[in-house]
């Protein structure tokens, strides 16, 4: 717990976080409970510094476009976690989507365990459309208020950067608003991204600020199927990059070689320019064969991290 704590406030590059989904709500307690064994079994041995459990929402209303798999409500991430995860001594970061919470309930969220270091990251509405009780800047101040402990990240979207050029400036404003780390939605977009890095970069140098860690998304695509998933969830991928996955002999090998060359480009451009980039993995996918290969992709990025680093403090 203290480690990722640490790693976080020194602005350490390299931090690994690995991302599940809670089971679905309407299971019985012992499927939840042999799920829950599964994914600890899974992961347990893995190196990571911590792990995110998401926060799912519908996002219907963010696109007309229909769903490829059916959303099904799943367990809320706190409770999963303290219920059925409890063993598990990895920190845990929770994703809060706020704007779902009414001002009371999210008070009453933060005020739980105030004597543990926490970590969350709040996320807002998926749509303009979605009505809220509460907005991201609110959810920020209440936090701060009320539960100095607990650690709390953002979402960065570096193709949103690509139409509005202001992702540097939003991270920022949020920084200023408690979040001290950021989590990219899955990244395929290596130009996108570069720019937004970029941007950050020389915008925090002109004002004399620090620069907090960005952990870049990786998750496996191993089926058409899983790449129409990750284009309805809004994963900007290049066309010259979906042309390669359908049109591979081995599109789930394929798509992990691409995102190990895009971390190392990503992670070697933020080393240059002392930006602490991390990785999160996880897999959009239900499917063995993806989630195996997620798994595998942590070792494989740990490694590359490992060797970067080891260059550069060599130097």
């Amino acid at each position: 717990m203290k480690m990722l704590k640490e790693k976080i406030l020194n602005r350490q590059a390299g931090i690994v976080t690995y991302g599940i989904t809670p089971p679905k709500s309407a299971y019985s307690p012992e499927k939840i409970m042999e799920i829950s064994q599964k994914q600890y079994e899974r992961l347990k041995d893995l190196d990571i510094d911590g792990l995110i459990l998401y926060d799912v929402q519908d996002e219907a209303d963010r696109t007309d476009e229909e769903r490829p798999f059916p959303y099904l409500n799943t367990l809320e991430p706190t409770h999963y976690c303290k219920t059925y995860l409890s063993q598990w001594q990895v920190p845990k970061i929770i994703y809060r989507c706020v704007g779902n919470n009414s001002e009371q309930e999210l008070e009453d969220w933060l005020r739980q365990d105030a004597e543990e270091d926490r970590f969350s990251v709040f996320v807002g509405t998926s749509s303009s459309k979605q009505q809220t009780t509460i907005k991201l800047p609110d959810a920020y101040d209440m936090s701060r208020k009320l539960n100095d402990r607990l650690m709390l990240g953002g979402v960065v979207i570096p193709e949103r950067h690509m139409k509005k050029n202001d992702e540097h400036i939003r991270i920022t404003e949020k920084v200023n608003g408690g979040c001290r780390f950021f989590v990219s939605q899955a990244t395929f977009n290596v130009e996108a991204s570069k720019n937004m890095l970029s941007d950050y970069y020389y915008h925090c140098l002109e004002n004399r600020l620090e620069m907090v860690p960005i952990l870049f998304n990786l998750a496996p695509c191993g089926s058409q199927k899983t790449l129409e998933f990750m284009k309805w969830l809004g994963i900007s991928i290049p066309k010259w990059l979906e042309n390669d996955l359908l049109n591979s002999n081995d599109i789930l090998d394929k798509s992990v070689s691409l995102s190990l060359k895009i971390f190392e480009e990503l992670f070697e451009f933020g080393l240059e320019k002392g930006i602490p980039i991390g990785c999160s993995i996880e897999s959009v996918s239900t499917r063995k064969v993806e989630i195996e290969a997620s798994v595998q992709l942590v070792k494989d990025i740990k490694s590359i991290i490992d060797r970067k680093l080891g260059v550069y403090s060599a130097v």
